[in-house]
């Protein structure tokens, strides 16, 4: 015997409208495949840099906007996450400049600046720290090597209070404990086992 099952209207048009709903946001909305992509050009123009001699030099230059940039011999930090991020066509010099003029009072008052400069903002840390987290793209800090992905940023307070940001990259340390950072510290963009040599100041997931 066959046995049927009736349920009452109101159900029945709702799990129609479900299923049309479903269906016009996956005709809508296709799934993300960009992603990996994009996290994988980012990570190689990371590791790019590591192959070039740059003298550290974080002086004042005028740097044209949008979409400027240091001679590629000279470079700080930061600059091996600007370059990195416009392989991928995201300037953070236009985008923290903009989002700057939007709300100036949010960001660190530490230089003395009254209004946004483009030639310098994007390349100071703490600036890129208030940008990320106005961005949502903050991620818990932790002291666990896996928690910190292929891509992410994290930002650090070296001796002497001074601020400073890498990316996370293919590749773990000897004991695969911790991911690799490309960075600048000094002596030049290198990749290095030294995510946990100082304190963490933030962590960020930002494509």
């Amino acid at each position: 015997m066959q046995l049927k099952i009736f349920f009452p209207s109101w159900i029945r048009s709702a799990s129609a409208l479900a299923i049309v709903l479903l269906a016009t946001q996956s005709l809508a909305d296709p799934p993300n495949t960009n992603t990996a992509s994009l996290r994988s050009k980012f990570i190689a123009a990371a590791i790019e840099q590591t192959q070039h001699a740059v003298v550290y030099d974080g002086s004042y230059r005028r740097i044209a906007y949008p979409g400027g940039d240091v001679p590629k011999d000279r470079g700080v930090c930061t600059d091996v996450v600007i370059r990195a991020y416009r392989s991928i066509g995201i300037d953070l010099q236009q985008r923290v400049h903009e989002d700057m003029k939007l709300a100036f009072a949010a960001y660190p008052k530490l230089w003395g600046m009254k209004q946004p400069d483009s030639n310098i903002d994007h390349r100071r840390v703490p600036n890129l720290q208030k940008f990320f987290v106005r961005q949502s793209a903050q991620l818990p800090v932790s002291q666990s090597g896996s928690d910190y992905k292929t891509g992410d940023l994290v930002t650090w307070m070296l001796p002497g209070n001074l601020p400073h940001i890498g990316i996370v990259i293919e590749g773990n340390s000897r004991d695969g404990k911790r991911p690799l950072i490309a960075h600048n510290i000094g002596r030049g963009p290198q990749i290095e086992d030294m995510l946990f040599d100082y304190p963490i100041t933030g962590h960020y997931r930002f494509f």
